[in-house]
């Protein structure tokens, strides 16, 4: 075999290979409003911090039925994160164990 048609297969495997990886990192989640109250804040941290961090949403909210994509990675590589949404009613609904890696949709429902 030839020197280029062995690095035409290596490019090709490691162009292969950047693919991969890039989409194994993706952590884009949409987030879905299925209750009955605007969402006013959230928070998704990694099941190795101790605390929430800071609300991803901003001066954003989340009305009753609307939608919104987040890239939940905070660079620490975890695929598993706990959720919490605050909604306008007081309520305060935490899921834990998101796997943010597999998962591209999440709703917020009432239970």
């Amino acid at each position: 075999m030839s020197i280029g048609k062995v690095f035409a297969g290596s490019a090709l495997l490691l162009s292969l290979a950047s693919g991969l990886t890039a989409h194994a990192e993706d952590r884009h989640v949409k987030i879905i409003n299925e209750t009955r109250h605007t969402m006013m804040r959230f928070y998704a941290s990694n099941i190795g911090k101790q605390s929430w961090e800071e609300d991803i949403l901003g001066n954003r909210t989340v009305k009753v039925g609307d939608s919104v994509v987040i890239n939940i990675d905070d660079g620490s590589g975890y695929c598993l994160y706990d959720f919490k949404g605050v909604f306008d009613d007081g309520d305060e609904v935490v899921k834990s164990r998101i796997d943010v890696c597999k998962t591209e949709t999440f709703r917020f429902t009432e239970d």
